[in-house]
């Protein structure tokens, strides 16, 4: 697996609880049990944290599913690629 995208997986799964890849995979706003809003700023802050970025606001409030947050993140020059 790719680093960055390992660490995408693990942000995921720290800051949502959950305990596989899978449901990392598929993970998304308001239909994962643990995401709720205040989930979601601290998925933010993680993922600012983490990736070393500053999201724009029409990005915090886009991010609504783990691909999602790939297709974001990628906009700041972070890749996912092998």
């Amino acid at each position: 697996m790719n680093e960055n995208l390992e660490r995408l997986v693990n942000c995921f799964k720290r800051v949502l609880q959950l305990e596989d890849e899978e449901s990392v995979e598929s993970a998304a706003y308001q239909q994962t049990d643990s995401w709720d809003s205040l989930a979601h700023m601290a998925l933010i802050s993680e993922l600012e944290r983490v990736f070393e970025v500053t999201l724009e606001m029409d990005d915090v409030i886009d991010l609504s599913s783990y691909s999602e947050s790939k297709m974001i993140l990628k906009k700041y020059g972070i890749s996912f690629e092998k």
